[in-house]
């Protein structure tokens, strides 16, 4: 089906006919035993979209006990991780399935965590829901197309309202202002212009969500077909202040005396240009790093004489600031080293078309971007923005003989795993020592000599390792 939905009621008898057997077979299920069962939300609104997936959330009148009673015999699988809030998990002929008891969450005003009251309708669990377009639901067995809020007209229209009024909605969850940046993002919808006011008006209520809870929808935000469309809906309504404000700080005052980049839309930019770039479907480390690599440029900007403007070491600084900030969002250590990382290394390659980097440098090159290798080449192409095709196709081509450079050297030296010629037992062996800092030493060094030189015969690795050792004050002491 195409992104908008032609004819309402065509729409919605396409996306029923659509629905799995399972469902059916569960509302029955559900029917026997005297209880509602409708797919809902997300679901619908996939389902009228043509793209429903292996995951179907239904919501039911049923408690959580009764719901768990009536699918364990059923299903292949069972879990009840959410049971506090009233989900039961389970798992049938490869489909995931959620079902809710009818249920309303509100924040107190301070409280972190929502308190869940179960409802007794299915019209009342939906216009407690997010946006219209999930507010839409399919009454089972029966296949009853439930719509009190005409989410199908809004999904036609691309559109994201709220079923109740905005104010109340991001009342009850505030994590729902940044659902609609998110669902803008992986939809490319826009918002109601009294919803996006309401986000303006609220975006300090974000800050009583929990950082998890944020990342969460952050990151499918960032992996959305069109991130450009959410990340300008966080900085023009102020969500972005309260939980990335370096992102709102990239748009610099630029004036007639002092000319740069505008760092804001370039910054969009890169990231558009490396999700261009990726193979393997979305890539958050990449998308990541392409949208903090320059959150450095801020704290370092300088004016120079005659109206030029330089950023020095922004990267080492949007380094340190892109593992502040990742941490305090509660993102894994791993993905934390790899977005700084990243970030640190982006300009790296930049002088490279200005003079003959040496194999020593290329090797250094490899040796630091480690398994981020191939992120690094894709970041380091997507933050070429300039609109000087000569200039574009300049470094394009420098790029491309650096990364040229790197398959012939790794192809005669095994860059991927570069080591010294010697390893730290045979350093212990030949010069008589236990273990120790000195060994550790005579590694780095070693290490050193491999990337100024590359491979080297064994016994000019061992006679370049005792005249390295006749230097060091422990060889007079008879150091071992």
């Amino acid at each position: 089906m195409s992104s908008s939905v032609p004819d309402p009621k065509h729409a919605a008898a396409l996306a029923l006919l659509q629905l799995n057997p399972v469902a059916r077979e569960l509302g029955e299920r559900f029917a026997a035993a005297g209880h509602e069962l409708a797919l809902v939300g997300g679901s619908v609104r996939d389902a009228l979209l043509g793209r429903l997936g292996d995951d179907l959330d239904f919501t039911t009148d049923a408690r959580p006990e009764q719901i768990l009673a009536l699918v364990k015999p059923w299903a292949e699988a069972v879990w009840d991780v959410g049971i506090a809030f009233g989900t039961v998990g389970c798992q049938r002929d490869g489909l995931k399935l959620e079902i809710t008891t009818y249920r309303s969450e509100a924040y107190d005003r301070e409280s972190r965590k929502p308190a869940v009251d179960y409802g007794d309708s299915l019209e009342g669990d939906l216009v407690r829901r997010d946006f219209t377009v999930n507010a839409m639901a399919v009454k089972l067995p029966e296949l009853v197309f439930v719509d009190p809020h005409h989410g199908i007209e809004d999904l036609a229209r691309k559109v994201l309202r709220t079923p109740a009024a905005p104010e109340d909605s991001f009342t009850d969850d505030p994590l729902r202002m940044l659902r609609a940046a998110r669902f803008a993002s992986q939809l490319d919808f826009a918002v109601a212009p009294e919803v996006a006011a309401a986000m303006r008006e609220m975006a300090e209520r974000l800050g009583i969500v929990s950082a998890e809870r944020i990342q969460a929808e952050f990151s499918k935000l960032l992996l959305g077909a069109h991130p450009r469309i959410g990340l300008g809906l966080l900085v023009d309504t102020g969500l972005a202040d309260q939980f990335l404000p370096e992102l709102p700080k990239l748009r610099l005052e630029i004036d007639e005396h002092h000319r740069h980049k505008d760092v804001y839309e370039h910054t969009l930019i890169v990231v558009e240009q490396a999700m261009a770039l990726e193979q393997d479907g979305p890539d958050l480390v990449l998308r990541m790093a392409a949208l903090l690599h320059d959150i450095g440029k801020p704290r370092t900007r300088k004016f120079e004489q005659g109206g030029g403007v330089s950023f020095h070491h922004h990267e080492l600084v949007g380094a340190k600031m892109t593992r502040k900030r990742l941490r305090e969002l509660k993102y894994s250590k791993e993905f934390v080293d790899d977005v700084s990382h990243l970030v640190e290394l982006h300009l790296r390659f930049h002088g490279y078309g200005e003079g003959e980097w040496t194999d020593s440098a290329v090797r250094r090159y490899v040796r630091d971007a480690g398994p981020l290798l191939d992120r690094l080449h894709k970041l380091t192409r997507s933050d070429c923005t300039t609109r000087n095709r000569r200039r574009a196709a300049a470094l394009a081509s420098a790029y491309d003989d650096l990364e040229e450079r790197i398959e012939r050297l790794k192809a005669q030296e095994e860059l991927d795993a570069i080591r010294p010629d010697l390893d730290g037992n045979q350093v212990m062996e030949l010069l008589g020592i236990g273990p120790g800092p000195v060994v550790g030493r005579a590694y780095k060094f070693l290490l050193e000599l491999r990337l100024d030189e590359g491979p080297m015969e064994h016994e000019r690795a061992v006679t370049e390792l005792r005249e390295w050792w006749a230097r060091q004050p422990e060889s007079a002491q008879g150091a071992g």
